[in-house]
């Protein structure tokens, strides 16, 4: 008896329909909410949060890690996963660059881009098994450490500057 595309999925199939369509929201709510009057430009939530200082791209990095936690309780394979983390850490740290930072965060759209993935994905599931538990957690440990980073990195940078400036 061949594998069916969901025997390595977390979540049953007919639960799958609803838990794409909050991902889907989700993801709306990060990227794409706002559309500038008489363009087809949107922005989200993700380039907002971002604005604030130190903690804005951490909070970012959490919100897209659960819709990546949330592919993987669907059975997406390690291959879509990874290509969804690179997707968030390019958000994550170009998004922490100040100023041009925040104009990218405009312009990339890594929450987006993920809910194709992981709808390409679903459309037509590979052979390859979904990512196992371990894998899972390490990616989500790795986020976490990259949205520490960025906290720590900023902070440590400005008391340089303050005890540079200070003379001492």
């Amino acid at each position: 008896m061949p594998d069916s595309p969901s025997r390595f999925s977390m979540i049953e199939p007919d639960a799958k329909a609803p838990t794409l369509k909050r991902l889907r929201q989700l993801s709306r709510l990060l990227d794409n909410v706002i559309t500038i009057p008489g363009t087809q430009i949107g922005f989200g939530l993700d380039p907002i949060v971002g604005l604030i200082p130190i903690g804005g791209d951490f909070l970012g990095i959490m919100f897209s890690s659960y819709i990546i936690l949330e592919a993987a309780r669907l059975g997406v394979s390690k291959a879509t996963l990874g290509k969804m983390v690179l997707n968030v850490i390019i958000d994550g740290l170009i998004g922490a660059v100040p100023v041009l930072g925040d104009f990218f965060d405009f312009a990339w759209k890594a929450n987006t881009n993920n809910i194709k993935l992981l709808e390409d994905y679903l459309k037509f599931p590979s052979q390859q098994k979904s990512a196992n538990k371990w894998f899972i957690f390490a990616v989500l440990v790795g986020l976490l450490l990259i949205a520490i980073v960025l906290v720590a990195l900023p902070v440590l940078l400005i008391r340089m500057l303050w005890n540079f400036l200070a003379g001492g």
